[in-house]
């Protein structure tokens, strides 16, 4: 999952200094320049400069999505079909931030930890190779394990996840059939979901062991997905959070059915 034109601007950097800098203004004129205002009679301790007046008004709005954004949820667009069916290009989800530990925004550092990633899980972090972008997959792999895929088939420690019966896909906006995808059942712990299969596309069979301190990511659109099958493993200071549900999706319309489902 590509970031947004918001995250290309640094937004988190962005949010901090805007925070910072009403926060501060608001507080000088508080404590120097009020005081000084009353005791020269130029009105009462309310009557502010415009500049200390916006500062007043935005900074507690500033400071309550920084809190909320930093450390509790955050959205996100999905721009890409890695993750289809479970995420559609056009779905607005709900990132848990405090799910694999609090960190500190711009600089990501862990201040509590709070969990780790389990395998099945969706989560969010930033790509290894450009940490600038934000991409979203499934924990297939943890520290220590070894991961073969072999014939469209996940080994996880030598053990087999199995597959469903194939059944044909239906694109969930059109409801039309998509030629040559089928979607199949598989369980990774202890989530069950939906991985979606192209017969015809060719198998990339290979074994990885995660690294310690590393995760091993996978898209469901296991043939049309840029995963750690291609680019490695995701060192665990590049997490960011696990996805919860899906908060609205609008992709030249609105999918009413798809709002509030949880993610899985």
């Amino acid at each position: 999952m590509e970031s947004s034109w918001t995250d290309a601007l640094n937004f988190p950097l962005i949010l901090v200094i805007a925070t910072f800098v009403s926060g501060l203004v608001w507080l000088v004129d508080a404590l120097v320049f009020a005081p000084k205002r009353l005791a020269a009679g130029r009105g009462s301790v309310d009557e502010q400069p415009i500049i200390a007046e916006y500062a007043r008004s935005f900074f507690p709005v500033l400071l309550v999505v920084l809190v909320l954004r930093s450390f509790l949820f955050e959205p996100f667009r999905i721009p890409s079909g890695s993750m289809i069916p479970t995420l559609l290009i056009g779905d607005y989800i709900l990132v848990n931030k405090f799910a694999y530990g609090v960190r500190l925004p711009v600089v990501h550092t862990k201040i509590l930890d709070t969990g780790e990633p389990e395998r099945g899980d969706v989560a969010v972090f930033r790509f290894p190779h450009d940490p600038r972008l934000d991409y979203i997959k499934r924990v297939v792999g943890l520290p220590g394990d070894t991961i073969e895929y072999r014939d469209k088939t996940l080994y996880v420690n030598g053990t087999e996840v199995k597959l469903s019966t194939a059944e044909p896909y239906l694109n969930p906006i059109t409801d039309d059939l998509v030629a040559g995808a089928t979607v199949r059942q598989e369980t990774l712990g202890e989530v069950t979901h939906d991985i979606l299969v192209y017969e015809q596309a060719p198998a990339r069979d290979q074994v990885d062991v995660v690294p310690e301190g590393h995760y091993f990511m996978v898209g469901d659109n296991r043939d049309k997905s840029n995963d750690g099958r291609f680019w490695g493993f995701v060192p665990e200071e590049n997490l960011v959070g696990k996805a919860r549900f899906i908060w609205m999706h609008w992709n030249g319309g609105i999918l009413w059915r798809r709002l509030g489902d949880t993610i899985r």
